[in-house]
């Protein structure tokens, strides 16, 4: 068995088809299919479903691929040790934030890329149980997502802020001059809240359920942009974190009302694979993000 069959099975786990995998690892679709069947006969097992088209893999087939995933990150992090002792810290992170913590992702990544310049990072938005599937098939090497709200299974973490809510709707309609309300009120108002797929929406349909309030959202959105420029719209209130505000401001004509009853928070932090040893950029990343205080400019902009 050698690296490259292992290369080649994982990169057809992420294609799906053989003619894709074999020009992600920049090979001939002959050459991929003969290291695989290679391996096969090496195991003594069928790895892949047989067909015209790629159909998946056999029981045994998943069990392989998750030891090669594992062999792989395990080399590259030898790679990666190698590397920093030799020639300082280098190479690329892959980090993956829910879409709500975007706007603070620049408090951990223009720190890390000033003081590790060598390091090429990419930042991808994905729903908190994305993260989780990257972080366990060694496709991502940090995530940030939310820490207190629903289990994290195999993860080392560290709290960096504490997500708040406000209610976003217009100054000029029918609760501009009000400063607070309580989660019972915003019940009662056509909302614009995120879909269910994502975890903001479930927090906030716990803290809901925990007044004993259900609202029915008027729109619905995966984007937070949308679910900003929604607020601006008479009639319609959205439901955002304090913390977006800071990375928009506030959208021209609305005002942010601090929910109340309760005034909830959730923590959000990074998260890396509960592996030793532990990855030596993912590592320092951790080593070096300190929690984030509560931003000026989001104060500012609830008070206003």
């Amino acid at each position: 068995m050698i690296i490259r069959q292992l290369v080649y099975l994982d990169a057809l786990a992420r294609e799906k088809h053989f003619r894709r995998a074999a020009e992600a690892c920049h090979v001939s679709q002959p050459t991929l299919s003969a290291a695989i069947v290679q391996l096969e006969e090496e195991l003594g097992v069928m790895v892949v479903e047989r067909g015209r088209r790629f159909q998946g893999f056999t029981k045994e087939g998943e069990v392989v691929l998750a030891h090669a995933r594992r062999i792989l990150a395990e080399a590259e992090v030898m790679k990666e040790s190698v590397a920093e002792l030799r020639e300082g810290i280098g190479g690329r992170i892959r980090l993956g934030a829910i879409p709500t913590a975007l706007p603070m992702i620049a408090h951990i990544t223009a720190p890390f890329s000033d003081r590790y310049p060598a390091v090429s990072l990419t930042v991808l938005s994905l729903t908190s149980q994305e993260i989780q599937e990257g972080i366990d098939n060694f496709e991502l090497d940090v995530g940030l997502t939310y820490l207190d709200n629903e289990p994290l299974d195999r993860v080392i973490s560290k709290p960096i802020y504490q997500e708040s809510y406000v209610l976003l709707t217009r100054e000029d309609g029918p609760l501009g001059a009000q400063e607070t309300i309580s989660w019972a009120e915003a019940a009662e108002h056509k909302l614009c809240l995120l879909t269910g797929d994502m975890q903001n929406r479930r927090i906030i349909d716990g803290i809901f359920r925990s007044v004993g309030a259900a609202p029915r959202p008027a729109i619905e959105t995966n984007s937070i942009f949308n679910l900003c420029s929604h607020a601006g719209i008479q009639g319609v209130s959205s439901i955002v974190s304090l913390q977006l505000l800071e990375f928009f401001g506030l959208p021209l004509g609305t005002k942010a009302l601090r929910l109340i009853e309760p005034e909830a928070q959730r923590t959000i932090g990074l998260i890396v694979a509960d592996r030793q040893p532990m990855a030596p950029l993912a590592r320092n990343l951790m080593t070096m993000t300190r929690p984030v205080a509560d931003a000026g400019l989001s104060r500012r902009a609830a008070a206003r």
